[in-house]
Formats: structure tokens, sequence, C-alpha cells
């Protein structure tokens, strides 16, 4: 008989997540009931911003709070292959907030989005430039950016899994793409693989404004804020009147919160606004934006850089890896 495997929450994250904060439990293959489907997942999703829900008492509208020894939720891919639900039908890929496991049992109430039976792009693709980090630098972009020929967008986190697209679509839309990362290697990838016109390497210390100037010579229109925390506050000083500041992540928030940006007036003086969004709001919304997206990676406009791993065993390794800065694009990992 075939066991379960699972990604369970071992420890709370004190600040950056460690390996050793997830362990892996084996129980029996679950066996769905009335009204349940079963579904092997085929790849799993690390995104930072899951690392919210891990603290004791942190759920929300989203997600509740991490139980300790449980399942660690997030994002996957997985194959329907048991059903009694009509609209889960056997052989349906899905996208899902699901736990991190080799087999997950829905009601169907879970955050699951069909994903479609003609794929013109790999199956883990969907999980990055086609999923939900992908769809973020979208909508984040045409949305709430909205960028126009000649303008300069910074994009923070810039090698990241929602960076990486990020400042592909605002090169796509005739922008001027900066990047934020960190260390040269990163920097020098952003420009030579994905067409940034300039990176800034975030380490700098007391001469990240300086950086950010010469980057950005003419000031910064469109501000794409996957960290928050004092870097938001460095770039602050530096947009231009009418600026536009996209709020998607906050990675340097995630398990240590950090005191809000002292210039907000700078909205004010600039007649800036600064706006947040949810990706899954705009589910209804998936087929146009991954229509549009497909397009631009069939015609050599957009690449999907993906760090991959393989096995249920490196899944906790991988969620550390992201916060430790050694991943460049989307991660994910591999389970058949």
């Amino acid at each position: 008989m075939t066991d379960n495997v699972s990604v369970v929450l071992a420890a709370r994250p004190r600040g950056n997540p460690q390996p050793d904060d997830f362990a892996l439990a084996t129980t029996p293959l679950p066996e769905p009931g009335p009204g349940q489907a079963l579904i092997r997942n085929h790849y799993i999703s690390l995104d930072a911003g899951f690392r919210n829900w891990m603290d004791e008492d942190s759920g929300d509208n989203v997600l509740p709070a991490m139980a300790l020894g449980a399942p660690v939720m997030g994002l996957t891919i997985g194959e329907v292959l048991a059903s009694d639900l009509p609209a889960l039908p056997p052989g349906q890929f899905l996208l899902g907030r699901l736990a991190w496991q080799l087999y997950s049992v829905t009601d169907g109430s879970d955050f699951l989005v069909p994903l479609p039976e003609q794929r013109e792009c790999p199956l883990s693709y969907y999980l990055g430039v086609l999923g939900d980090t992908g769809l973020s630098a979208y909508f984040g972009l045409t949305d709430i950016g909205r960028p126009q020929p000649g303008e300069t967008v910074l994009v923070s986190a810039a090698g990241g899994a929602v960076g990486s697209v990020a400042g592909q679509i605002a090169r796509r839309m005739g922008a001027r793409a900066v990047g934020i990362a960190g260390g040269r290697e990163k920097c020098a990838r952003l420009i030579g693989e994905l067409g940034y016109a300039a990176a800034v390497d975030h380490r700098q210390g007391d001469a990240l404004p300086a950086a950010l100037a010469d980057a950005c010579p003419e000031g910064i229109d469109v501000y794409f804020d996957n960290v928050g925390g004092p870097l938001l506050e460095t770039v602050l000083d530096h947009i231009n009147d009418g600026a536009r500041i996209v709020l998607c992540g906050a990675v340097a928030s995630y398990g240590r919160p950090q005191p809000g940006p002292s210039n907000v007036f700078q909205l004010v003086s600039r007649q800036a606004t600064m706006r947040g969004f949810l990706t899954h709001t705009q589910a209804h919304r998936y087929p146009e934006a991954r229509a549009e997206l497909t397009r631009w990676i069939q015609a050599g406009d957009i690449v999907a850089p993906e760090y991959l791993l393989e096995g249920i065993d490196q899944v906790g390794r991988a969620f550390s890896d992201l916060f430790a800065g050694r991943n460049f694009g989307k991660t994910v990992v591999k389970l058949y």
C-alpha cells in the first residue's frame, strides 16, 4: 500500500526559516469520502509569503495560523486521482492551496484553479510565470504600475519568482527596468538573462542610495515592491512626480516586523500613489493573463528561470533557501 508523506511544521521559525523547522511525517494513503477528491501533487511551490502564517496567532482571512506538527500549507500542482465531485473529474490537473504533501484530499472548498487540458508550457510554469507569482507581476504592473514607454520601473527582489517576471513585463511594455538583488552574480544575471537595463546590489549598506541614484538617473516612476522595510524608505526618496508604488510583498518583514517608512510624506509631495493587492482575488482573470504571458513566452519576450529541486525531502531546504537568497527565479520542488 502506498503511503502519504507530508512536510510538517516542526518548530516555529525565528526570523528566517531553517530546514530544521520542518520534518517529514508518513501516514497511510488517504481515501476520499463522499463529496471529496484525492489529488496526487506533482509539484510544490515555495513562496516567501507563506512565512506569514507560520507564527502563532498569525491567521487572517486568507489562511489560519499553521499548527505545529501539522502539514504546512502552500501552493501545489496536482492531478485528481479519484473523485466524488463532478467539478473535479479524475485526470484533471489543478493549481491548489493545499498542503506540502504527496497526496491531498479536498472537498472542493480549497482554493483550486483548473489548469487547461492543452498546455503550451511546462507544467511547473503554472506555479511560476503562469502561476500566482507571474500573475502577481502581471496584475501588479498592468493594473497598478501601468508603466509607460520610457519610464523607469524599479523592482525589488528582482531575482525572485515575482521580480524576475515583473522586470521582463516592464521591459516588454517599453519601460526601462532596473532590478535590486543580493550579490554581484544575481545582478549580472538580471542584466544578462532577463534583460534588465541595470541592477543594484542591496548589500551595499550606506552606499545604496547613491547606487540607486546612479541606476535611476531620471528618478523612479514605478516601484514594484517585494521587500518593504528600510528598502522602501530608501526608494521613496527617489520617486518622481506621479510615481506608482506597487506593494506586492514584504519579505523583509516576514517573521521580523520592521518599522514603517518615516518619509511617507514623499507620496504627498510627489503626488504619488501606493497600493497593495492580492492576486488570488483576480482568479477569474487568470485565463486572460495566462494567455498574454504565454504569447510573450512563445515570442521569446519572457524567459522563466527556475530554482528546481526534486523530492519531498527537499521542500524544507528549498523554502529556507528563499530567505537565504540562494534562489534565482521561481523555486519549485518536483515530486513526480
